[in-house]
């Protein structure tokens, strides 16, 4: 029999009202018992989310083994089914009145769709008027695998109350934490739901209750309350966030953020976002009105956002401040935070299309370390353009242009005196800065011949950089030049510098390679091994350019990319003279079965022909005629498991290991993973008669781990040391416990928080209630930060790269 029959619209929407406070990251269910709650009711049919979307189109199939009563009143006894779409609703009993629309079903009332599945005693209610009453429920939801129980659920139309009900994603024989309300009122046009006297259980204890607070149901955003972060650190103590969510419009949002840190006082964190067709923002600011630790406000603005023009241009802005020189320091709880010394603002407009980009932007620069001056902030940009093309104009032949203009702009140096408390009293200028522009060209023409196994590519380009200094900078660069010389008393006319200068050369360079590949059986196992030697041969004539200024130029550190480039500076204030050739070798071992690389070496270096004269202001140490460092790097994967990795740089000429880098990954078969790396780099500055610890750079050891002692149990570890420093840069120690539905993350946490060295001791903990959210600090962040492959994913994400010339999308000394 077939009649229009709208199923129960919501017990649905009411039961799932609990579980839409969960947040949406990954959570792991592999604890969890095999068998469902409620398990699938044999007699419904298949849930899917296409029948889902089209069930309001579709009629309702009634069936039961018997049908009695009238026309107008029918009753069906004995296994009755309602299905439509994806949903259905089974019974003992059901009577429906046809003309007042008033049905009643009782007896193992059982619901289920794509969502959610349901066990009731009884439900009944009135079609027409759209109000129905459920009673004795026990629910599971499909998805999320929360379940619960509710005493009763009163529906009238979209608004609803469910009466006692709870929600937890433990399995029920074993309620680790469970969410209940005796009362929760839903609103599904409105899109919210309101609980009173809500009280969360871990175990049997009662850790939260919130007497009335405002939830969504759906993917409608909702004013009200977030969960509160706690922490505890030797620096600001015990540590409270409570952020508060308003949901301002469809587009746009704002979360603020009370936090009370018991050594510092009441800081107030505030974050507004937006977001339209055409682009999207952030804008993050942070009050903190007298600092109890330093006597003063506090406070940070911080704009990120981006609009696009059209589709080639773009509108970017990167803004950022802080109230002074120690405030990343105290409230940075990363490394980065410590070795950071600056903090760059940048506004700007960009623009890329087939064979071009381009860009008009500037900068400005702010001292966040209180141990220097303004004289180690970077050069401004104020502004600068740049255009790059490159496009080939036949198969073998190829033009492009590099060129940018830029603005140098620098705040005066002052001197700066610190006091006991580490603060400062600035007096006068003592060291006026000049200014700048520079005009850098330098287009090119290379022929690109290959073949399937080898490819040769000459390029030819010619590199024009003019300046117009400050009289001033000028000055200072021929006094700098005069003393250098031996010039003792030099005449007013000697002491005057040249305003203009200005640098033109040609550069050119030949590279060629070939791919030499076989088959070859290694214990049993196919593997395609290749061979790949490269030549890279580069002439440039030397210019003297000890009138130049340097605005934002520096060496490169020497490394497998440096082999390749035809400049060994970063900036276009400097570029060196160069009769050179680079050979390398790489190889490869790639498993034909599996298409995995499982060795890959390369080694190579530079053979110098002639002196390289050019270098940078106070760097004596020229580039001499002969051999660089060897530089060699390899990558073992053993096995799935074992991964080992090194780089090495050998100095033939003195002798000496310039860099080694060794590291080794043992990934576990229940997530856990081991890490160690050590690092050893030579100050390539350092006179070669300086003592070692003179000449060391950095060497570190760095040993870190997620180590399971069982399915539930699991250590988390990280051991930072610098041995130069003869101490340690971080240390974490912590302990995770898991189950089906709760996760609890300890850890300690001592890490340096400045660059004079002095340590920080934190303490962290976390409740992670799957399925609903998290309470406390986010432990995740500190250990996935700490720990690569702390989440398994991460090993195999590309980082972006860090060997570019500049900090932007101009690059001149990148070979074509």
């Amino acid at each position: 029999m077939r009649r229009v029959l709208r199923l129960l619209p919501l017990p649905l929407s009411i039961a799932i009202c609990l579980p839409a406070m969960a947040d949406d990251k990954p959570v792991n269910w592999g604890l969890c018992p095999v068998a469902d709650v409620l398990p699938v009711f044999d007699d419904a049919p298949k849930a899917d989310k296409a029948a889902a979307a089209t069930r309001d189109q579709q009629d309702t199939d009634i069936e039961g083994d018997q049908l009695f009563g009238t026309t107008t009143v029918p009753q069906y006894q004995g296994n009755v089914a309602l299905k439509r779409g994806d949903q259905f609703l089974g019974t003992d009993h059901l009577s429906f009145d046809t003309e007042s629309g008033n049905y009643i079903a009782e007896g193992n009332v059982r619901y289920q769709d794509s969502s959610i599945r349901m066990l009731a005693k009884r439900a009944e209610g009135n079609q027409e008027a759209d109000t129905h009453k459920i009673s004795d429920i026990q629910y599971q939801l499909v998805s999320r695998r929360g379940n619960g129980v509710a005493e009763s659920v009163d529906l009238q139309g979209a608004v609803g109350q469910m009466h006692r009900s709870t929600y937890t994603t433990c399995d029920p024989s074993q309620p680790v934490w469970k969410l209940s309300a005796p009362q929760i009122e839903v609103d599904n046009d409105e899109g919210f739901g309101t609980a009173r006297n809500a009280v969360l259980r871990i175990g049997k204890v009662p850790v939260l209750w919130a007497p009335y607070f405002k939830f969504p149901i759906d993917d409608r955003r909702q004013t009200g309350l977030l969960y509160p972060e706690l922490g505890l650190s030797g620096r600001n103590g015990f540590d409270y966030a409570q952020p508060i969510y308003f949901n301002l419009a469809p587009n746009y949002d704002d979360t603020l953020t009370p936090r009370y840190m018991s050594k510092r006082g009441f800081m107030l964190d505030n974050e507004f976002r937006y977001l339209y067709d055409g682009g999207r923002g952030e804008l993050l600011t942070a009050y903190l009105p007298n600092d109890k630790l330093r006597d003063k406000d506090r406070g940070r603005v911080e704009y990120t956002g981006y609009h696009n023009i059209n589709v080639n241009w773009q509108a970017r802005a990167n803004l950022a401040w802080v109230s002074d020189e120690r405030y990343t320091e105290d409230f940075s709880s990363k490394l980065l935070g410590v070795t950071a010394s600056n903090l760059q603002s940048q506004i700007g407009i960009y623009g890329t299309g087939e064979n071009w980009t381009g860009g008009l932007m500037a900068d400005y620069w702010q001292l966040t370390d209180y141990t220097l001056t303004e004289d180690a902030l970077p050069y401004a940009r104020q502004p600068r353009a740049f255009f790059n093309w490159d496009k080939p104009l036949l198969p073998w032949l190829e033009a492009g242009v590099y060129a940018e203009a830029v603005r140098f702009t620098h705040d005066d140096n002052r001197r700066k005196i610190i006091d006991a408390d580490g603060e400062y009293i600035r007096s006068g200028v003592v060291d006026p800065r000049f200014n700048g522009s520079r005009l850098d060209i330098k287009p090119y023409v290379s022929m690109p011949f290959s073949g399937a196994a080898w490819y040769v590519t000459p390029t030819v380009a010619w590199r024009y950089t003019g300046y117009q200094l400050d009289q001033g900078l000028a000055d200072q660069i021929r006094l700098q030049n005069l003393a250098a010389a031996g010039v003792a008393n030099p005449t007013p006319e000697q002491l005057r510098g040249d305003t203009s200068p200005s640098r033109s050369l040609p550069v050119a360079s030949l590279d060629a390679g070939m791919f030499f590949d076989r088959e070859t059986t290694i214990g049993g196992k196919s593997f395609l091994h290749t061979l790949e030697p490269r030549l890279f041969y580069l002439r440039t004539p030397y210019r003297d350019q000890s009138d130049l200024p340097i605005f934002d130029t520096r060496d490169f550190t020497f490394s497998w990319g440096q082999l390749f480039r035809d400049s060994r500076y970063t900036g276009a204030d400097r570029q060196n003279d160069a009769n050179q050739l680079t050979m390398a070798l790489s190889t490869r071992f790639i498993d034909q079965n599996t298409g995995r690389e499982r060795f890959s070496g390369s080694i190579g270096q530079i053979l110098y022909f002639d002196d390289s004269r050019v270098t940078l202001p106070g760097n004596t140490s020229q580039v001499e005629k002969g051999k660089s460092a060897w530089i060699a790097d390899a990558n073992y994967a053993i096995n799935d498991r074992w991964n080992l990795g090194a780089t090495y740089q050998w100095d033939p000429k003195y002798k000496r290991e310039d860099l080694a880098s060794v590291r080794a990954r043992y990934l576990m078969s229940n997530d856990g993973v081991v890490n160690l790396t050590y690092r050893h780099r030579l100050n390539s500055l350092a006179s070669s008669t300086a003592s070692k610890e003179e000449r060391t750079l950095l060497e570190q050891v760095d040993l870190s781990f997620l180590y399971p002692l069982s399915p539930t149990w699991s250590l988390v570890g990280r051991y930072y040391y610098s041995i130069q420093d003869k101490a340690p840069l971080e240390i974490i120690g912590g302990v995770q416990w898991d189950s089906c539905c709760l996760a609890v993350r300890a850890i300690a946490r001592r890490y340096v928080r400045n660059r004079e060295g002095e340590l920080n001791n934190s303490f962290q903990i976390e409740f992670v209630l799957k399925g609903l959210s998290s309470i406390g600090q986010n432990t995740d962040r500190t250990l996935r930060r700490a720990i690569l492959g702390y989440y398994r994913d991460d090993l195999y994400l590309v980082p972006p790269s860090n060997t570019g010339a500049d900090r932007d999308d101009y690059d001149p000394n990148l070979i074509p």
